[in-house]
């Protein structure tokens, strides 16, 4: 079973607090999103692979570290997941950014792919989904599937608010997959949102009802 990573960072929980704020305005809350984003993605590269480089200091040469290969691909869950992207690219400038875009079919109630688009070389990168809910785990456990179905394997998952529900679902449905939560809330409620959460992310960050 993959990790599941709950940041217990202050920083990051005083954020969160903000976050949640239900007076917190639109251009507060999305650079707050961008914040943590960036505080988060500390953590979910910390065991990006290295490699062994001469440089050349003022004083003199020596060996030192450097991040090997392709590294990074970032790709949001449309359209909340924008709101995370910026701060991880922030941290990683180099790291490319892919879009998957996903609904809900009235019918069945299944997620149903409508957009996808991937770096070239996805399948060579470390691939970071993000999507600030993790409510039911639906759309990310879809999203997730819909990035192997084209051969990328090596994905993490990183999200702002989680519920319970969407954990349990989310690893079930992917075990090999690597989970980073801001904040791990306590239920969902009839209309499956996180409680207590933030409300609509999307809604939040774009100012839109």
């Amino acid at each position: 079973m993959a990790k599941v990573f709950v940041m217990d960072h202050p920083l990051v929980q005083h954020k969160v607090t903000m976050l949640r704020d239900k007076n917190t305005s639109t251009k507060d809350f999305r650079e707050l999103a961008e914040e943590i984003s960036l505080l988060m993605a500390y953590e979910v590269t910390r065991d990006l692979p290295l490699e062994d480089v001469e440089v050349e200091t003022p004083i003199c040469k020596t060996m030192a570290k450097t991040v090997s290969g392709r590294s990074l691909g970032i790709v949001p869950i449309l359209r909340a997941g924008l709101g995370m992207v910026n701060g991880m690219l922030k941290l990683v400038p180099n790291a490319k950014v892919g879009h998957i875009g996903l609904y809900r079919d009235p019918k069945t109630l299944k997620p149903v792919e409508y957009y996808c688009k991937l770096p070239a070389d996805a399948t060579n990168r470390t691939l970071i989904v993000v999507d600030p809910m993790l409510a039911t785990g639906g759309s990310a456990a879809a999203a997730i599937g819909f990035l192997k179905d084209r051969g990328c394997k090596n994905i993490k998952f990183c999200c702002l608010i989680a519920a319970p529900q969407g954990l349990k679902a989310l690893q079930e449905a992917h075990p090999d997959v690597d989970i980073f939560i801001a904040a791990l809330d306590k239920d969902l409620n009839d209309h499956a949102y996180i409680i207590p959460g933030l409300g609509d992310a999307g809604d939040r960050l774009f100012g839109t009802k």
